[in-house]
C-alpha cells in the first residue's frame, strides 16, 4: 500500500490499515524503516492527541484482567481504547507468547477497542522498540486512551515513562514485607499505585497494603509537576469492577492539572527529545550489523584475543572505520 494511502486510511480510522501500519513500523528491514518514518511523519499532521497511560506490575497481579475491565468501563463512557501489550520474546527463537487477545476476550470483541500484542524483540527494558511509533499511529486513528502494558517490573518502567503521560503501577495485596519488593525508583515514577484484587478475603489485606503504600508515597520527595495529593495509592478490584471509575477520575484529574499548568506539553517535548537521542543510538548500533562492520569486528576481535591489540586500541580503530 502507498504510504500516503495508508496514512489517510489510518487517520480515517480503518482498523486493518492501522494493523498493517503497526506491522510496518515494527519491521527491521531497511526499506520498511524508511517507509515507516515517512508514515509516522505524515500521520503526525492529524493533530490528534490521546491520553497515554503506562501500566506495569509483577506477573500475577492481574494486569490483563484490569486492562479488560478498565477498558470496558472506558468504552461504556463513550471512549475509544487502544491497548499495546508487549509480550516477552524468546531470546533464542524471537518467538512471543502474544496471549493478550485470549486473556481479554470481552475487550477484543469491542469495535471501540484495538488490542495489539507485540514481541519485545529482546529490547532492553521489555518495551518493544517501535511501541512509541505504534502509539502515534493509534493517536492518529482517533483513539482517546492508549494503554501501554509493559512486560513486568524492572527497567521497562523507565522506557514506558518516556512515552506515557501517566504511569500506573499495579500491586497485589500482600502482608508485611511487600514494600521491600518494589524498588524506590519505580515508586518515584508511579503517578498512581493501584492495589488490585481488593475483593473477597483479600479485601482487608488490600486495604492494609494501600495504607502502607500511601504512607511510603508521603515520604517520597514532592514532585513540582503534581498537585498536593499526588502521587497516591488506591484499592481496586478488576474482577468485581470496583474502584475503576474512581481511579479513572483521579487519572483525568492529574492529566488535566498538568495540562492547565503547562507540564503536559513540556513533558511530551522532553519525551520527543529523548526518543530522538534513542533513534540516533539505535542507528549507530545498526551500523555494526552491516557485513563490512561485522567482518571488521571479527578481525579486530581476533587481534585482541591474540594480544596484538588492546581492547581500547581496537575499539578506537573500529570507531574510526565506522566514521569513514
Amino acid at each position: 500500500m502507498d504510504v500516503q494511502v495508508m496514512a489517510d486510511a489510518v487517520i480515517a480510522g480503518d482498523r486493518r490499515a492501522l494493523a498493517r501500519a503497526i506491522t510496518l513500523v515494527e519491521s527491521s528491514r531497511a526499506d520498511h524503516r524508511t517507509e515507516a518514518a515517512e508514515l509516522v511523519s505524515r500521520v503526525a499532521g492529524s493533530g490528534r492527541q490521546a491520553l497515554r497511560i503506562g501500566l506495569s506490575g509483577t506477573p500475577g497481579v492481574g494486569k490483563s484482567t484490569f486492562i479488560e475491565s478498565f477498558g470496558m468501563m472506558l468504552i461504556g463512557l463513550g471512549l475509544r481504547v487502544a491497548v499495546l501489550a508487549v509480550d516477552p520474546s524468546s531470546t533464542r527463537s524471537g518467538g512471543s507468547i502474544l496471549g493478550d487477545k485470549t486473556r481479554m476476550e470481552r475487550l477484543s470483541r469491542e469495535r471501540a477497542a484495538f488490542i495489539r500484542p507485540s514481541p519485545s524483540q529482546s529490547q532492553l527494558g521489555g518495551v518493544a522498540r517501535r511501541t512509541r511509533e505504534a502509539v502515534s499511529l493509534c493517536e492518529a486513528a482517533g483513539f482517546d486512551v492508549i494503554l501501554i502494558e509493559t512486560v513486568g517490573v524492572g527497567q521497562s518502567e523507565t522506557m514506558v515513562a518516556e512515552m506515557a503521560d501517566l504511569f500506573v503501577l499495579l500491586i497485589a495485596p500482600a502482608g508485611g514485607d511487600e514494600l521491600q519488593g518494589v524498588k524506590r525508583g519505580i515508586m518515584e515514577m508511579a503517578d498512581i499505585i493501584l492495589v488490585n484484587k481488593a475483593d473477597g478475603d483479600l479485601k482487608p489485606a488490600a486495604t492494609r497494603t494501600m495504607a502502607d503504600y500511601a504512607g511510603a508515597l508521603r515520604l517520597l520527595r514532592k514532585r513540582p509537576q503534581d498537585p498536593e495529593s499526588f502521587p497516591k495509592a488506591m484499592a481496586v478490584s478488576a474482577l468485581a469492577e470496583d474502584g475503576l471509575q474512581k481511579a479513572w477520575d483521579e487519572m483525568t484529574a492529574l492529566a488535566n492539572w498538568r495540562k492547565e499548568n503547562g507540564h503536559f506539553e513540556r513533558r511530551r517535548a522532553e519525551q520527543a527529545r529523548h526518543w530522538f537521542g534513542e533513534e540516533v543510538r539505535q542507528g549507530l548500533l545498526a551500523q555494526l550489523e552491516a557485513p563490512e562492520a561485522r567482518a571488521a569486528m571479527q578481525a579486530l576481535g581476533q587481534d585482541v584475543a591474540a594480544g596484538q591489540r588492546t581492547p581500547t586500541d581496537a575499539a578506537l580503530e573500529m570507531l574510526r572505520q565506522l566514521a569513514h
